[in-house]
């Protein structure tokens, strides 16, 4: 039988997800903050709020439990699937069908995986991370929770990220660096040092600002 996946945040991050869950076999069904003032996305109609969709849970047996938060935000996708998992939900794990992923590999709960995104043997991921299109996760890297590593970046091995970090399209990062969390590296950096939690970094070589 077909599952149905309710999908929080209806943006273009959102479209991509729901390209990726129908891809995998799922029914996607949005759930938006800004519903009722915005009622689709595309062709898909969103059926209310956040607050909506656990009420649904609350009442009917009939409701997904599946929910994949598609929030680029760091700090809301946060509370959001921090708030989801309270209410118990299935958070779920997207991962595209064309995605490289080493069975030494370690995923949390409430990831998505893009399209061509790469992780190798004895990495690890943590709750809630986008790994984005065709980003490269080296051996033996560790994502903090709530971490977004945008498209084409790359990061060697045993790199790891703090929680709540982004690490901009396109940026390299050496092998065995740390980058701290709430982190924000600019786009197409290349950061060769370590990186403090808290900072904004850019430029090649990358440094704080």
């Amino acid at each position: 039988m077909t599952k149905q996946l309710a999908i929080v945040g209806a943006s273009g991050h959102g479209k991509v997800i729901a390209d990726i869950a129908e891809q995998l076999g799922f029914i996607v069904k949005f759930y938006d903050d800004a519903y009722p003032s915005k009622t689709h996305i595309e062709h898909w109609a969103i059926q209310g709020t956040c607050a909506d969709l656990i009420a649904l849970k609350n009442q009917s047996t009939m409701c997904s439990n599946d929910v994949v938060v598609a929030i680029g935000n760091n700090e809301i996708r946060q509370q959001k699937i921090q708030l989801l998992h309270q209410s118990s939900f299935n958070l779920i794990t997207l991962i595209h069908p064309t995605a490289v992923i080493s069975k030494y590999a370690v995923i949390a709960q409430g990831c998505v995986v893009f399209a061509g995104a790469v992780i190798n043997a004895f990495a690890k991921v943590g709750v809630g991370c986008i790994i984005n299109t065709a980003a490269v996760i080296e051996h033996d890297c560790s994502i903090g929770d709530f971490t977004h590593i945008c498209p084409n970046t790359a990061l060697a091995g045993g790199v790891t990220v703090g929680s709540k970090s982004w690490i901009g399209i396109g940026s390299q990062v050496k092998q065995l660096v740390a980058i701290g969390s709430n982190c924000l590296i600019g786009a197409g950096s290349t950061v060769v040092k370590n990186i403090p939690d808290n900072v904004t970094a850019f430029g090649s070589p990358a440094v704080p600002r």
